[in-house]
């Protein structure tokens, strides 16, 4: 059936922006509708870790980006007196960016909606309300019309029928935050605990030409039984704290100018700041009983619903953006099979939930209002500090949910050993191309699958069947070499062509490091999903099976013997398996 669009991406937020740039950079045509008419230009999202960073790296945008970001912040737990609890600054790259970075949410939001303006197939329309939809095997159909928008949920959205226009796409994705219409009119309800504690968040600007922050360098979660705070330094000279209200306080005293002014005034100069938001707000750990429906699925805030205290909501968004972004790809342009989407779910729910877990641990740690209690709380985070090992896992947060799937509920190949890379993140160290400039991996990878040769060219190792499979999904070929290791010689040696092969030198051994604990040696394949997530490895001489298996899981028409190799490499996997246990 024809479509006007292959996607109509629903929402115009830090999740449904990502999407819609990284489904234009992957050649998708897209439909972004915004029920509001104009940017809301307030900060809420402050942070993003070296996860989203990558992310943004992969849709083009993550250099703009950090120009504009609070990199390699450290963050700190502290007393209300000031005196350090404990800190957080780990400075190591493994993904090839800083860990802890704070931003101002509107200036990311206009980078990424500018950045959609170089696609052509990408279309943004504001003030568009979506208001009714429907699916078939084939598409989805979605009417909108004209809205004068909530400002952002200040009043109810009111639509003119008669604007209503419909479009119809291949795929439909709610990205519209927590009160969601798509969500609601599929009637996908959301399960978890809403918080009955009040926080008192509070945007400022320092006044021209006034430091009004240095004195505030760091992140802190003030952890003051009296008044627990939380004090956010953003870039551009702004500055957010929150602050926990007692019972007894109501929304309007919390809100009121001079309430404001007095709280402020426990850490800046109320005269050097504009007071740019007020608000008080409850926060939900919640998160919907299914992202998917047929051919609509929803993403970010409309599926899961992070409390701010690890600063993972927009960033569990990000990832939803990062998981979806190549599989609608992989259906709509490479002839995936439908049944790839239902990974979706199946490898996001687990670490999103588990965000929501750690950010809930980090309230209960940060709002004690009881003295007793909370100095109990000290020595024990004090003391924890003096333990070998125990002091490097809070320096380093690693508590910090880590990017793998569970195992049996991920599209790749099954986990082999306890500590095995399938369904892992891999890493992206700087490598060292031929001519001699360093690159961040990702940058050589491209945008599809990534067959990688450790010391060998992988085209060499594979059948031209293979290799019309894997140029079918838009796959790039890299060989990679330890330092010192390039081929030398005779005239002739070492040369490679094609645009779709790079040869690269792992000039700071992360990667040598990695395919050692990976099991792959030297003449080995591993094979990369376009989100960098490990789909399995292969010895020396076995890559025909590893192309196999990636066929038999996309539901591809199989390669001349694929469909045998599936079954003569590994006997207990019948074809689609995975599917069928993420389903």
């Amino acid at each position: 059936m024809n479509t006007d669009y292959d996607v109509v991406v629903v929402g115009l937020g830090p999740t449904g922006l990502t999407l819609a740039n990284l489904l234009g950079r992957r050649g998708v045509s897209v439909l972004v509708l915004e029920r509001e008419p104009e940017f809301y230009g307030m900060a809420r999202a402050v942070y993003t870790d070296d996860e989203g960073m990558r992310i943004f790296q992969t849709a083009g945008a993550a250099d703009e980006l950090s120009a504009d970001m609070n990199l390699d912040c450290t963050v700190q737990w502290v007393r209300g007196d000031g005196h350090v609890l404990a800190q957080f600054h780990s400075m190591d790259q493994p993904l090839g960016w800083p860990k802890a970075n704070f931003l101002y949410q509107p200036y990311l939001e206009n980078s990424l909606e500018r950045a959609l303006e170089q696609y052509p197939h990408v279309t943004v329309r504001r003030g568009r309300v979506v208001t009714d939809f429907d699916q078939n095997d084939s598409s989805v159909s979605v009417e909108h019309a004209a809205c004068s928008g909530t400002q952002y949920g200040k009043r109810s959205a009111e639509s003119d029928p008669r604007t209503a226009e419909r479009v119809r796409a291949k795929f439909l994705v709610g990205c519209d935050g927590g009160r969601s219409v798509v969500r609601t009119k599929l009637g996908i309800d959301m399960s978890g605990t809403s918080f009955p504690e009040r926080w008192l968040v509070v945007d400022l600007k320092a006044a021209d030409g006034v430091d009004a922050f240095r004195h505030l360098p760091y992140f802190n979660f003030v952890c003051d039984p009296v008044l627990p705070t939380v004090s956010c330094p953003q870039p551009g000279g702004h500055h957010r704290f929150e602050f926990m209200l007692n019972d007894e306080q109501t929304k309007e005293e919390m809100e009121d100018e001079d309430t404001v002014r007095r709280h402020i005034s426990r850490y800046v100069d109320p005269d050097e700041v504009q007071v740019l938001r007020k608000l008080v707000y409850t926060f939900n750990a919640v998160v919907a009983e299914r992202w998917r429906e047929g051919r609509i699925l929803i993403a970010g805030d409309a599926a899961h619903m992070t409390p701010q205290f690890v600063g993972q909501g927009m960033n569990s968004g990000v990832r939803d953006a990062d998981n979806l972004s190549w599989k609608l790809e992989a259906i709509v342009k490479r002839g995936a099979a439908l049944a790839l989407l239902d990974s979706y779910e199946s490898e996001r729910r687990p670490h999103a939930k588990a965000m929501i877990s750690l950010s809930v641990l980090n309230k209960n740690l940060v709002s004690v209002d009881n003295k007793a209690v909370a100095a109990a709380r000290d020595v024990v985070l004090t003391g924890s500090l003096r333990v070998p090992g125990l002091a490097g896992w809070i320096r380093e947060a690693k508590m910090k949910p880590s990017p793998r799937f569970r195992r049996g509920a991920y599209f790749g190949l099954p986990r082999r050993r306890l500590r095995g890379v399938e369904g892992t993140l891999a890493p992206q160290p700087e490598v060292r191309t031929y001519d001699g400039r360093h690159r961040r991996l990702d940058d050589v990878l491209g945008q599809g699958f990534s067959v990688i040769g450790y010391g060998v060219d992988p085209r060499t190792t594979l059948s031209g069947d293979d290799l019309a499979a894997l140029r079918a999904l838009g796959s790039r070929f890299v060989t990679v070499y330890a330092l010192g290791g390039r081929p030398q010689g005779v005239p002739g040696d070492g040369r490679s062509i094609g645009d779709d092969f790079a040869d690269i030198e792992d000039h700071t051994g992360m990667l040598t490091r990695w395919f050692a604990k990976a099991g792959v040696r030297n003449g080995g394949l591993l094979l990369l999903r376009p989100d960098r997530y490990v789909f399995g490895t292969a010895a020396a001489g076995r890559g025909d099976q590893l192309v196999a298996e990636l066929v038999s899981q996309l539901a591809l028409a199989p390669t001349r013997g694929s469909a045998s190799r599936v079954r003569k490499s590994n006997p207990a996997l019948a074809p689609r398996r995975y599917l069928s246990e993420a389903r």
